[in-house]
């Protein structure tokens, strides 16, 4: 899905990964799941692109549904994959967290289980190479992405700042459709590891001038950062 020339989302409102288009190649934010690969073979095509425009992917943490298909590309396409090094080894597979999921409603559980059986989310390919990054490192990729560290949800997560496209890719630090009880806007995300450290790095963002901010689950956010963190609060005092 084109949300303007140079960024595209693939997946959807329950799992996406995002494009970052320039001249010099393409940006990957996240991998979803592996079912994804289709959709990314599709996107590429309708730009007139391919995977071998693909310079490298950032994952804004290690989490399986945002891990994805970047071990394919990694392995049969040689892209590099770039994750926080506190991360690291979750995106390798080597260790895992089982954070309460708090509330849920069946209806919406069903549909992300579904959606998750549907596009190989079973069938998780860890990482077995990545590139480690820290906090404030300013990655050689298209479009210059800066990493900026929201640790909370898990202890390598990451926003990933593109000024070239006016957007900023949040993952995990929150969502705007909640994946296990249907609500939309902008709140905490499930499956948390710390949610009080991950509702305190969410200042990080202020006084970012982006028109996009991108979650993994959810939809785009196109009304200002501002906006966001206040909806975001609101959501938490409900």
């Amino acid at each position: 899905m084109e949300l303007t020339p140079q960024l595209h989302r693939i997946g959807n409102d329950t799992v996406a990964a995002y494009l970052v288009v320039t001249d010099d190649g393409i940006t990957l934010i996240d991998a979803g799941l592996p079912g994804h690969w289709r959709d990314l073979d599709r996107e590429l095509a309708a730009m007139g692109r391919s995977v071998a425009d693909i310079r490298g992917i950032v994952l804004t943490h290690g989490d399986s549904d945002h891990v994805g298909f970047a071990e394919r590309l990694r392995r049969d396409h040689g892209v590099p994959v770039f994750v926080h090094h506190a991360d690291a080894a979750r995106a390798r597979g080597e260790t895992s967290t089982k954070p309460g999921m708090g509330g849920m409603r069946i209806g919406p559980v069903l549909r992300f289980l579904g959606y998750s059986i549907s596009k190989g989310g079973y069938r998780t390919h860890h990482l077995t190479e990545v590139h480690e990054i820290c906090d404030g490192d300013v990655l050689d990729l298209p479009g210059a992405p800066r990493i900026i560290g929201l640790p909370g949800h898990s202890p390598g997560s990451i926003a990933v700042y593109v000024p070239a496209v006016s957007a900023v890719f949040v993952g995990d630090g929150l969502t705007t459709r909640h994946v296990l009880t249907g609500r939309r806007g902008p709140q905490p995300a499930p499956f948390t590891d710390d949610p009080e450290a991950a509702t305190e790095s969410l200042s990080r963002l202020e006084g970012l001038d982006v028109d996009w901010v991108l979650p993994g689950h959810g939809t785009p956010w196109h009304a200002g950062v501002p906006e966001l963190l206040a909806a975001y609060e609101a959501a938490r005092a409900a």
